[in-house]
C-alpha cells in the first residue's frame, strides 16, 4: 500500500505525526495549546493537514498481589487462581481536529479517543467544542467528555504519577467521562485580568460510560471553578472547587436510610411508601482541592490535597453508580474521602519519589465495630478503605517513563465474615509508559 502512495504524501503524514510528539494534553478535556502552533519550516507541506493532531500513549505493566484472586482498584480484580499478571493497562490513540481564527485563536475543536487493550476496544472521548470568537472567553462542549469535577479525575493517566486514580474516584466517577453538554468561561487572551480563572458548568446523563443510554430523564449538574497555577517567587499555587448535583431514578418503593435503634445502634431503616417508586435518589457531591509546588535545585516538590463529601445512592452491596435502572431496594448513604500526594524530585527532574494516601468512607454515619451487628442491615458496602502508596518514577525523556509502585490497602475491621481482619490485597506494579 505504501508503494501506491506519492512520496510527498508519505512525507507529509510522517511530518504531522512527529510534529505532534510529546504534546498529549495534561488534563482530560483541555485544549492542547500545541495545536495552535506549527513550525514555519513545515507549513508549506502541511496546509491540508495543519488542523489535525494525533497523540496517544501505551502502558504495559506487570503486577503482583498478596494473594490469588485479590480484589483491587489497581487495574481491576485478579483472576481467582492468579496473583501475578502482565496486562496492557491502557493503549490510547487520540485525534484532534482544530479550526482556528485569523488571529490564531481556537474556533472549533473535534476530539476522538479510543482505548484498545486485551480486554477490548472502547471509545473514551468523542466531542465537539465551539469557541466564542469575539472576546475569546467562552466555549460550548457537547458529546462524550470528562466530567468537570475534581483534580485527580481530570488529570490525564498519561501524566498522573501514580498508576491509578484513588478508590473513591473510580467508584463515584467510573471512566471519568459522561455524555452531556457544558459551557466554559476561560479567557484565552493573555492580557485578560482573569486569565488564571476557568469555570465549567454542564448537564450530563449521569450513568457515564457504564450504560448505553440514559435510563431516566434526570440530569446531573456538574460544575468546577479552577484557579490555574499562580507563581509567587519559587512557589506555584493552584486549586479548585467542584459541585455535582444530581441523582438517579429509584426502581422500587423500598428506600433504606440511616437511623438509630432504641439501643443506639446505627441501622438502616426501610421506607416502603408507594410514592418512592420513580423518585430521584439524591446524588450530591462537594469537592475542594489545592496544589502547591516548590521549585528548587533538584527540580520540584509538590503537595496535593483533595477532599470530597456528599450523598450517594446505591444498593445493599455497592455504592457504584449504575449503568442501568436498578430493580432492587435503594440505600442512601453519606460519604467522604480524600487524596493526598507528595511528589519529590531526587537529584534531578528525571527521578521522582511518590507518596500517596487516600481514603473512601462510603457511610460516614457508622463506625467499624458497628458494621456486621445483627439487624443493622450494614454490609461490605459500608466499609471504609484507606490506601497508602509509595513509588518511584524514572523519566528517560519527555516520552518514556518507568514506574515502580507499591500500594498498601487497609479496610476497617468489622463484625462481617471475611472483614474481621485486614484483607491481604496489597499490590506491586511495574509499568513502562510511552507517549507521543
Amino acid at each position: 500500500m505504501l508503494k501506491e502512495m506519492p512520496g510527498k504524501t508519505i512525507f507529509v503524514l510522517i511530518t504531522v505525526f512527529f510534529s505532534c510528539a510529546a504534546f498529549s494534553q495534561r488534563y482530560l478535556s483541555d485544549l492542547d495549546s500545541s495545536l495552535l502552533y506549527i513550525k514555519d519550516t513545515v507549513r508549506p507541506f502541511l496546509k491540508r493537514f495543519e488542523n489535525v493532531q494525533f497523540s496517544g500513549y501505551i502502558q504495559p505493566q506487570f503486577q503482583v498481589a498478596d494473594t490469588a484472586g485479590a480484589k483491587s482498584y489497581n487495574g481491576g480484580d485478579f483472576s481467582p487462581f492468579s496473583k501475578s499478571r502482565f496486562m496492557l493497562r491502557r493503549a490510547r490513540i487520540k485525534l484532534d481536529y482544530l479550526l482556528r481564527t485569523a488571529d490564531n485563536f481556537p474556533k472549533a475543536l473535534f476530539t476522538f479517543q479510543v482505548d484498545a487493550t486485551e480486554r477490548g476496544v472502547n471509545v473514551r472521548d468523542m466531542f465537539m467544542r465551539l469557541y466564542e470568537t469575539k472576546g475569546h472567553n467562552f466555549s460550548l462542549t457537547a458529546g462524550v467528555f470528562a466530567r468537570p469535577f475534581g483534580y485527580e479525575v481530570n488529570l490525564s493517566s498519561a501524566y498522573r504519577e501514580t498508576p491509578e486514580r484513588g478508590r473513591m474516584s473510580q467508584i463515584l466517577m467510573p471512566t471519568e467521562r459522561d455524555l452531556g453538554v457544558m459551557v466554559t468561561y476561560e479567557p484565552l487572551r493573555r492580557s485578560a485580568i482573569d486569565h488564571f480563572v476557568k469555570l465549567d458548568a454542564g448537564l450530563f446523563n449521569g450513568q457515564g460510560l457504564s450504560g448505553t443510554t440514559d435510563f431516566d430523564s434526570h440530569k446531573d449538574l456538574i460544575s468546577r471553578l479552577t484557579i490555574k497555577p499562580i507563581t509567587i517567587n519559587k512557589l506555584i499555587f493552584s486549586g479548585g472547587l467542584s459541585l455535582l448535583y444530581g441523582g438517579w431514578r429509584q426502581g422500587t418503593k423500598y428506600v433504606h436510610q440511616m437511623s438509630e435503634a432504641p439501643n443506639r445502634d446505627k441501622i438502616f431503616v426501610v421506607d416502603s411508601t408507594a410514592s418512592n417508586l420513580g423518585e430521584i435518589a439524591p446524588r450530591h457531591y462537594y469537592g475542594a482541592d489545592i496544589q502547591i509546588a516548590l521549585n528548587h535545585g533538584w527540580g520540584q516538590t509538590e503537595w496535593r490535597a483533595e477532599y470530597w463529601k456528599g450523598k450517594q445512592p446505591g444498593t445493599a452491596t455497592t455504592t457504584t453508580n449504575p449503568g442501568t435502572i436498578q430493580t432492587v431496594p435503594t440505600y442512601r448513604r453519606n460519604f467522604n474521602g480524600a487524596f493526598f500526594y507528595l511528589l519529590q524530585n531526587i537529584v534531578n527532574k528525571k527521578n521522582q519519589l511518590l507518596l500517596k494516601y487516600d481514603w473512601y468512607d462510603p457511610n460516614s454515619k457508622v463506625e467499624k465495630n458497628e458494621i456486621g451487628k445483627p439487624a443493622t442491615n450494614l454490609t461490605t458496602a459500608d466499609i471504609k478503605f484507606s490506601t497508602i502508596g509509595i513509588g518511584f518514577v524514572h523519566y528517560f525523556d519527555n516520552n518514556i517513563k518507568l514506574i515502580f509502585y507499591y500500594e498498601s490497602v487497609k479496610n476497617e475491621t468489622t463484625q462481617l465474615p471475611g472483614f474481621t481482619l485486614d484483607q491481604k490485597d496489597n499490590i506491586f506494579t511495574c509499568r513502562l509508559q510511552f507517549r507521543f
